[in-house]
């Protein structure tokens, strides 16, 4: 018998999330499950590296002594139940080193383990297939250099090891969302082909999967968050329909509004219609968001088609050497100083490289923040008093790197006056983990379950794939611009959040009034867009920005192409996931009409 509803808490968006997250939503009434998203591709190369080192190592260790054994009694007690992807490259050991604390305590709990994502003991067959990297068109990289390789997992498996009758759930590599679409598998008993619930279970496990993300963190209006030190994890109550209502813990701070589920469900993901998860292909651009209360929103209207016939893989490789420094100027002509003394730091660097007969650096990055090197288009034109210089580099060796953080310090006597820091030891140089993304074909992955050590009957399903509608793609509506205007700032008019996918930036901005999206969507083109970051993008190709609109909840998402500086977990950017991206643009002007602007 399926349940009418279930609760479901989301208590920790990265591997590091505040500990207090688990006691605090352990005191919801009704909770059924907490769930935990831990990993990022960097998250896997640390956790592949650490396992090199220990094979009883490459999870989250945290997730057992700070999550859970310090809360099992309330766990047990409540019987809540616990999915998390903490098992990372490792969760068979992730799974017994829960067990074993468990029993230690003394309690009675089933702990289930879902293998089968990681692919590196198959990565001389991945290598050999032609392979190719399915943003860039790259090769497979060299086997002896790649850290991890992982499929990205469904929510089904997660569903098999509940019904097994398991109170913890541990997996490797699958989907953010997917630990939350599990639990409404198996409460409400959802099939393979039912594509707007696993839409909207998609949906909810996207809003939950970044923590307080959705409960006024990063959000636009981040004063109305209030004391943040206090700021409450969200929580959605999930229907059988799949629609869901969310909030915060009682006697918490943040904020649960329209404007910061909006923000979050735009967050990272690129076309709105076609969001590829294991399991579905979500539509999100039909999404209504509602204000019911206060701080409770409720959330309906995603739309599913059929899953995709691949996985994604995540491969993670090391390549060359990248280190970097910090120095600070202030007085006058502090942005001149800083350039100078970068300058002077490399040419050190590189004089020291023809002595040793070593090559030059196969990057470079210097950014002054607060000459307006993040602001482009938006940087002011007075001259700083006090900058903030960064420096980076990448090498094929570890010692050119050294050769460079040396020269820095050893600079630091005939610098420029104004030089100042706070720093202990010398930065030291640390390897460059590149990330490598394709598809892989859904058999050659095989997944398995486990409970308790014992394997449980488990099969993929394979959905029905006819009779789905097509997409509706969406066009800009019209708008009036026969009446006069005025400028206002974009940030008056829109929320925005923004993030990374992969080497590409997502800017998401949301109409604060339903009234507002017309005027956006004349006035934020793809074309104005690759403008405002052309300082990131350089000269760029064509169709570097796409532009993709949600008339559901009045909100346009852009996706800015190579705009990072190879990606997060290479880039030398002091933003190498473009988390300011959106409040870059909420800098622009928008043109509206008199007559509405004397009503804001």
């Amino acid at each position: 018998m399926t349940q009418p509803t279930i609760r479901v808490a989301g208590a920790s968006g990265f591997w590091g999330d505040s500990a207090k997250a688990t006691r605090q939503l352990l005191e919801v009434p009704d909770l059924d499950y907490i769930v935990y998203d831990y990993l990022a591709e960097i998250t896997m190369s640390i956790m592949a590296r650490a396992r090199a080192k220990d094979p009883a190592q490459g999870y989250a260790r945290d997730f057992i002594s700070a999550a859970v054994v310090p809360n099992l009694q309330t766990i047990s007690d409540r019987g809540v139940k616990v999915i998390s992807n903490a098992g990372g490259v490792n969760p068979e050991a992730c799974a017994a080193a829960l067990r074993a604390a468990i029993a230690e305590k003394g309690f009675d709990l089933k702990v289930a383990c879902i293998i089968g994502d990681d692919l590196l003991p198959y990565i001389e067959t991945l290598g050999e297939s032609g392979l190719a990297e399915m943003f860039t068109g790259d090769d497979f990289p060299d086997s002896e250099r790649v850290l991890s390789a992982n499929a990205y997992l469904g929510a089904f498996p997660v569903a098999a090891a509940l019904s097994a009758g398991a109170d913890i759930v541990v997996t490797g590599r699958c989907v953010d969302s997917a630990v939350t679409l599990g639990a409404c598998l198996y409460a409400f008993g959802w099939e393979s082909d039912d594509w707007d619930r696993l839409a909207m279970g998609s949906l909810a496990g996207h809003i939950l999967e970044c923590g307080p993300q959705a409960t006024g963190g990063n959000f636009t209006d981040w004063e109305a968050a209030g004391n943040i030190a206090n700021i409450g994890y969200p929580v959605a109550e999930i229907e059988a329909s799949g629609v869901f209502t969310c909030f915060k813990p009682e006697g918490t701070a943040g904020l649960v509004s329209r404007g910061t589920i909006a923000e979050q469900m735009l967050y990272e993901i690129g076309d709105p219609q076609a969001y590829l998860l294991p399991d579905v292909s979500c539509d999100f651009s039909q999404v209504v968001i509602e204000e019911v209360g206060e701080d409770l929103v409720r959330v309906s209207g995603a739309l599913g088609r059929p899953r995709p016939d691949s996985l994604k893989l995540c491969v993670t490789y090391a390549d060359q050497f990248r280190g970097g420094t910090y120095m600070s100027f202030y007085g006058i002509d502090a942005a001149k100083k800083a350039e100078a003394m970068s300058e002077a730091i490399f040419c050190a660097a590189r004089a020291s490289f023809g002595q040793l007969g070593m090559p030059d650096f196969s990057e470079t990055s210097v950014e002054i923040m607060g000459a307006g090197s993040q602001l482009g288009v938006s940087a002011p034109e007075d001259a700083p008093l006090e900058v903030v210089m960064k420096i980076a580099a990448k090498h094929p060796m570890a010692q050119g790197i050294g050769v460079m953080l040396r020269e820095a310090t050893g600079l630091g006597l005939a610098t420029p006056p104004g030089l100042s820091g706070f720093a202990g030891s010398r930065p030291s140089p640390s390897p460059v983990v590149r990330l490598f993304s394709g598809l892989v074909a859904r058999e050659e992955v095989s997944v398995a379950v486990e409970l308790d050590g014992e394997p449980v009957v488990y099969t993929e399903p394979t959905p029905d794939l006819a009779g789905v509608a097509s997409i509706d793609v969406h066009d800009a509506p019209a708008h009036d611009t026969l009446e006069d205007t005025v400028p206002v700032p974009l940030i008056k008019l829109a929320w925005g959040r923004s993030g990374d996918k992969g080497n590409k930036a997502n800017i998401g901005i949301i109409a604060r009034k339903p009234e507002y999206y017309p005027i956006l969507c004349q006035a934020l083109t793809a074309d104005g867009v690759a403008q405002r970051f052309a300082h990131f993008l350089g000269s760029g190709e064509a169709g570097a920005v796409q532009r993709f609109q949600l008339p559901g909840s009045h909100a346009i998402n852009f996706l800015l192409d190579n705009v990072l500086g190879g990606g997060g977990v290479a880039s030398l950017r002091n933003d190498p996931q473009g988390k300011g991206f959106a409040q870059l643009l909420l800098l622009a002007t928008v043109d509206i009409p008199v007559s509405m602007a004397e009503g804001m």
